[in-house]
């Protein structure tokens, strides 16, 4: 479902402020992988996410989703094959609509518009039933601005959103980072239900060790714009932080980890 071949990008090239954030990545991901992807602060997670969405063009290698070479393709041209959710939960949603219009709007992305605008009551009972799903009581408050829910309540909802359309791939950047523990691991459980229910080929960037162990069938790590360990299998079912660290420590050389938010988040 996503093939990365030997991308490369680098900002800021012949510039004192020269930064190779991608050193020839290539992953691929099968229909239905749930991959989680650690590392620290520069490693190269945000930047492949941004260039599979095409966010900026990268400076060499190709992008397939679905088979389709992508690497060309505009940012909005992407985005009919795409499902996102940002680490700031004020992205992705529209403030001053309500959750019912958010969720309308997302069911008719791609879609013609029109002047008729209003939600079938067909549609009104399908948002209910989904928003129960989050277990945060927003199907008794379908009729609110989005701009009054908190920031769980929101990320929640644009989780909703972004695959309300079943995506071909969908893109989770650092998406519960900003949140407290305790909605973090609901959006977490929501994420699993949606993505297992779905079967959805998912791409997830954490900044928790234990997150990225304890979600989905794969683990990439990456560091210095590159992928340095791929974890799969039974494997992965095995793995603890503690394996982790030893894994990365072989992997890099010898080097140790120094991200206490990653090793204590």
């Amino acid at each position: 479902m996503l093939e990365i071949r030997d991308i490369y990008k680098t900002f800021n090239a012949g510039t004192i402020n020269e930064k190779k954030a991608l050193c020839g990545v290539s992953l691929t991901l099968n229909d239905g992988d749930f991959c989680t992807v650690i590392g620290g602060n520069g490693a190269g997670k945000s930047t492949t996410l941004n260039a599979v969405a095409g966010v900026w063009p990268v400076d060499s290698g190709s992008i397939l989703i679905d088979g389709q070479d992508v690497t060309t393709l505009s940012e909005h041209k992407r985005a009919l094959m795409l499902g996102r959710v940002f680490q700031d939960p004020m992205t992705g949603t529209a403030a001053d609509m309500q959750i019912i219009e958010n969720l309308a709007s997302a069911a008719r992305r791609g879609q013609r518009r029109t002047l008729k605008w209003g939600v079938r009551k067909k549609e009104h009972e399908q948002y209910r039933e989904l928003l129960k799903t989050l277990d945060l009581g927003l199907e008794d408050r379908m009729t609110t601005k989005v701009g009054l829910l908190s920031g769980g309540q929101r990320q929640a909802l644009t989780l909703l959103m972004a695959t309300l359309k079943k995506p071909k791939l969908l893109l989770l950047d650092e998406h519960t980072a900003a949140l407290d523990p305790k909605t973090a691991a609901k959006v977490l459980d929501a994420t699993d239900r949606i993505v297992n229910r779905d079967h959805l080929t998912t791409l997830m960037i954490t900044h928790n060790m234990k997150d990225a162990i304890a979600h989905g069938n794969r683990l990439i790590m990456m560091k210095d714009g590159k992928i340095i360990l791929d974890i799969s299998g039974e494997e992965k079912k095995k793995l603890t932080v503690e394996n982790l660290l030893e894994k990365f420590n072989v992997a890099s050389g010898g080097e140790d980890f120094a991200n206490d938010r990653m090793i204590l988040g």
